[in-house]
C-alpha cells in the first residue's frame, strides 16, 4: 500500500502535463491562485517544474481576505515560497464587508474570483482536488442542485468577464497522494485554522461524513468524483441543445416568448439558465424559474411579466423574453458633462457611453464645438428630426418604432449641445447636427453593464 501511494504521488507532475498539453500553446500565461495550502504549494512547484520546459510563463497570485488573524504572515510565507521557485507572487488585499451578506465562505470565494478574473492571462490555475470534488458534489445534492451543481468543478471553464479560462489540473489527484508528493519533497505549507471548523458545510462532510462512507466504501471520492464527471457530460449536452434552441427563439438581442413556451417546461428552463449563464449572472434559483415559467405558460399574450432572480430579472415585453440587470432606482436629476472623451462611463445609468470617430457619419464634430456637450434624461416630450426631408418626431415614437422595452428607454441617455438635444444613441441623430461627407463625425453608442 505504501509502495502504490508513493508511486501516485511521484506520477503527480506527469498527470498535471498532461492536462497542461490538451489546452496549452507555447509561451501561453498562467496565473496560479496561491493560498498557501498544501495543494496550491505542490502545484506551485510541479507548475514552476514545468514552465520551461513546456514553453509557459507562471505567476502567482495570493489574495488576502483579512478574515484570519495569521493572514498577514499567510501573505508573508507566499512571498518567501514564490521567491524560492523564482515565481513573480502578486497579493491582493480584499474587502469583504459588502459581500457577507453571502457568508464568510462564500464571501471570501467571490471576491477571490473576482480577483483573478481581472488579471491578464491566458489561464488561471486553480488546485482544487479529486476530494475537494467529491466534496462539491455532496454539498450540491444536499441542497438539491440540478445537473449542473451536481457536476461540480469542471476542468477547464471560461472565467466570466476575463478573457482567462479556469483551469484544474489537479482534479484526478486525491488528497492523499498532493500532501505524500509534498513530504517527499520536503515543501512546507500552512494550515488554516478555519479547515477543522466543523460547523462548515463542507468541513462537516470532510471531518465527519465522509470518514464513516470510507470506512464501507474506500474509493468513495473517486466513485462520488467519477459521477460529477458524468454528470458533467450530461451538462454539456444540455448546453449544446439550449444553443441550438437559444439560435432559434433569438429575435432583437432577446427571446420569442411563444417559440420558447413551445418549447415546454424542461427545455425553457434550460434555455434561460443557459442564458443566465452565458450573461454571468447566478445561476437561477428554481423556485423563481418555476414562477417565470408558470407566468409565461398561463399568462395572456400580451400581458407584461416580471420575476427578480438574485441581481437580474427575467421580462416579458411586446412578444419577447428578456434577461435584464436589476438597477438601482435613477437619479431624480441628472446631467453630466461630456469633454471629448470616446468612453464616458455613467454608473448611475448602468453603462458606457461611446464615441467613435468616423468621417461622413454621425454627429458633426464642428457643431458639436458651438456649445456645452451635456448628457440628460428623458422627461417626455422630446423630439428629433432624422430626416431633414421630413417632420420632426417624438422621441417617444422612435423608441416604440424600434421596440425598445420601457425599462431600457427610461435609462437611455440622451446627447445635448446646449439647451438642443442633439442624439438618441443607438436611435438617430437629428439632421442638422448629422457630419456631412468627408467631414469629422463621432458615431455615438450606449452599451450597458452588468448589475449596479
Amino acid at each position: 500500500m505504501a509502495s502504490s501511494r508513493n508511486s501516485s504521488s511521484s506520477n503527480l507532475p506527469e498527470k498535471v502535463a498532461a492536462q497542461l498539453r490538451r489546452v496549452l500553446a507555447p509561451g501561453a500565461h498562467l496565473l496560479l491562485g496561491l493560498s498557501g495550502g498544501v495543494d496550491s504549494v505542490v502545484l506551485l512547484a510541479v507548475l514552476a517544474a514545468l514552465a520551461a520546459p513546456m514553453q509557459f510563463s507562471l505567476r502567482a497570485l495570493h489574495v488576502n481576505h483579512g478574515i484570519s488573524p495569521n493572514a498577514r504572515r499567510w501573505a508573508d510565507f507566499c512571498a518567501d515560497l514564490c521567491r524560492r521557485f523564482g515565481v513573480p507572487l502578486q497579493t491582493v488585499a480584499v474587502d469583504l464587508t459588502p459581500l457577507l451578506s453571502l457568508g464568510p465562505e462564500a464571501a471570501a470565494r467571490r471576491a477571490r474570483y473576482e480577483v483573478l478574473a481581472r488579471e491578464d492571462a491566458d489561464f488561471v490555475v486553480l488546485a482544487h482536488h479529486r476530494d475537494d470534488q467529491a466534496e462539491t458534489l455532496l454539498l450540491q445534492l444536499l441542497r438539491g442542485a440540478g445537473p449542473a451543481g451536481l457536476a461540480a468543478m469542471p476542468a477547464e471553464r471560461s472565467l466570466f468577464g476575463s478573457r482567462a479560462r479556469a483551469l484544474r489540473p489537479l482534479l484526478a489527484v486525491s488528497r492523499a497522494d498532493i500532501e505524500g508528493f509534498a513530504r517527499e519533497r520536503g515543501l512546507d505549507w500552512i494550515e488554516d485554522e478555519s479547515n477543522a471548523d466543523t460547523r462548515r458545510q463542507r468541513n462537516f462532510l470532510r471531518h465527519r461524513v465522509l470518514p464513516l462512507v470510507l470506512e464501507q466504501y474506500p474509493a468513495a471520492h473517486e466513485t462520488i468524483a467519477r459521477a460529477a464527471a458524468h454528470l458533467g457530460e450530461a451538462v454539456a449536452m444540455l448546453d449544446d441543445l439550449a444553443r441550438l434552441d437559444t439560435a432559434a427563439l433569438e429575435r432583437e438581442g432577446a427571446l420569442d416568448a411563444i417559440a420558447l413556451r413551445g418549447l415546454g417546461a424542461a427545455r425553457a428552463k434550460n434555455v434561460l439558465r443557459f442564458a443566465c449563464a452565458a450573461r454571468g449572472a447566478p445561476p437561477p434559483p428554481a423556485a423563481r424559474l418555476e414562477e417565470f415559467w408558470r407566468q409565461l405558460a398561463s399568462a395572456r399574450a400580451e400581458a407584461a411579466l416580471c420575476v427578480d432572480l438574485p441581481q437580474w430579472q427575467l421580462r416579458r415585453h411586446a412578444g419577447l423574453v428578456y434577461l435584464e440587470p436589476r438597477r438601482a432606482p435613477l437619479p431624480r436629476q441628472f446631467c453630466a458633462p461630456w469633454n471629448g472623451e470616446s468612453a464616458l462611463p455613467l454608473l448611475a445609468l448602468g453603462g458606457v457611453l461611446r464615441f467613435k470617430p468616423e468621417e461622413g457619419r454621425g454627429l458633426s464634430v464642428g457643431r458639436l464645438g458651438q456649445a456645452p456637450v451635456s448628457v440628460r434624461l428623458r422627461r417626455g416630450g422630446e423630439r428629433l428630426r432624422p430626416d431633414c426631408r421630413r417632420p420632426r418626431r417624438t422621441l417617444k415614437n422612435l423608441l416604440q418604432e424600434r421596440r425598445i422595452p420601457p425599462w431600457r428607454r427610461a435609462r437611455l441617455p440622451l446627447v445635448y449641445c446646449g439647451e438642443e438635444l442633439v442624439c438618441a444613441p443607438g436611435i438617430a441623430e437629428d439632421c442638422g447636427w448629422q457630419a456631412a461627407p468627408g467631414e469629422a463625425g463621432l458615431i455615438v453608442t450606449w452599451e450597458p453593464m452588468g448589475p449596479a
